[in-house]
């Protein structure tokens, strides 16, 4: 495990890259079932989890974080599994412990998030999610984790609650929010106020993740950066959002033929609505001007979005080998050995 301070000594040097995305992705590998999103490959397709942690770090991604997003003790009860959660958690967590290892310098992240059980009125609640917060932090430290990701928070007491569980460990502690369509969080406290509460409780990096895309996300990360002093984190999702649309929750496609049987395009029918590269390119060349040094991408995220965030902030991973090259390209390159009669079809095609 490295030093406590590494994190902000990292940030302070300059950018951090930390994939996620792993629910969408690995379901549409076909590892875990759309709906309950349960973490289940860490336990059995062990070897899948791995493949997308080197995946995404070959991609450009610094942080290995465990995947134990929704591996809380309430969502295993709903599944009926929660005998599996102990050894869930720390199977993600020693996978992410040994993709890291083979890359100096590389980071694992313990993770903590939305439980869907918080009731700002209910005491009982809160000290059950408490609860949840702990267990998995105590895990994440026995395995070795260098930080703690607290995240995808819209209740503003849940986001502060596990920031102070996560930071009892010692450990450092990135606390992230994701606002729904409110534009506040669910229980009524400013997006941009829950920041600096945040920072004031000891967070060592404040943002934003999931839900929104570029396009809604940028406004509420210009004030966050404006109004705190410490680092600031920014992980979209890579959907087009839209102000009338600000969430992944809400986006529409009346271009679709066959709508999802449940009526929504969340979470199983959002392809159409996809960034491209170049938008989430463009994302991160704008947040880490802003000055915006923990970035990354969230849920739809595949490692090629991970290397355009790498690359847009002057990095170079190893998958930067296989970045375009379109002057070889057998229609539109300029590779001199391209006949001009196949190239001209490029108009037609």
């Amino acid at each position: 495990m490295t030093g406590a301070n590494e994190l902000t000594r990292r940030l302070d040097a300059g950018p951090v890259i930390c994939a996620e995305g792993f629910l969408f992705e690995l379901e549409r590998r076909g590892y875990l079932t759309a709906g309950e999103f349960v973490p289940e490959v860490a336990l059995e397709n062990p070897e899948a989890l791995r493949g997308l942690h080197v995946d995404f770090q070959r991609a450009g991604s610094d942080i290995v974080e465990a995947f134990t997003y929704n591996g809380h003790r309430e969502k295993m009860r709903v599944i009926g599994k929660e005998d599996l959660l102990e050894p869930l958690n720390r199977a993600a967590l020693r996978i992410a412990r040994d993709v890291a290892d083979q890359v100096p310098g590389n980071l694992v992240a313990g993770n903590i998030s939305n439980t869907n059980i918080w009731d700002p009125n209910s005491a009982a609640a809160q000290t059950e999610v408490r609860g949840m917060f702990e267990e998995m932090v105590g895990w994440a430290v026995e395995e070795g984790a260098d930080i703690i990701v607290a995240e995808t928070f819209y209740y503003a007491g849940e986001a502060l609650a596990a920031l102070e569980v996560a930071k009892a460990s010692g450990l450092p502690v990135v606390s992230m929010l994701a606002p729904m369509a409110a534009n506040e969080l669910m229980d009524g406290v400013g997006i941009v106020d829950t920041a600096q509460q945040l920072e004031q409780a000891g967070a060592d990096v404040v943002g934003l993740n999931c839900f929104r895309g570029p396009q809604t996300m940028m406004p509420w990360l210009r004030e966050i950066r404006e109004a705190v002093s410490c680092h600031v984190g920014a992980l979209p999702v890579p959907y087009r959002t839209t102000p009338e649309e600000p969430t992944f929750f809400n986006l529409s496609d009346v271009a679709a033929s066959v709508p999802s049987p449940h009526g929504r395009t969340f979470p199983t029918a959002l392809d159409p609505l996809y960034t491209n590269r170049y938008e989430i390119r463009a994302f991160a060349e704008e947040a880490h001007g802003l000055g915006v040094n923990f970035l990354g991408v969230c849920c739809g995220a595949a490692p090629i979005h991970i290397r355009e965030v790498a690359e847009a902030v002057g990095l170079t991973p190893p998958a930067s080998r296989f970045s375009e090259n379109m002057a070889n390209h057998f229609m539109y390159g300029s590779n001199e050995r391209l006949p001009e009669h196949i190239k001209g079809l490029g108009e037609n095609a």
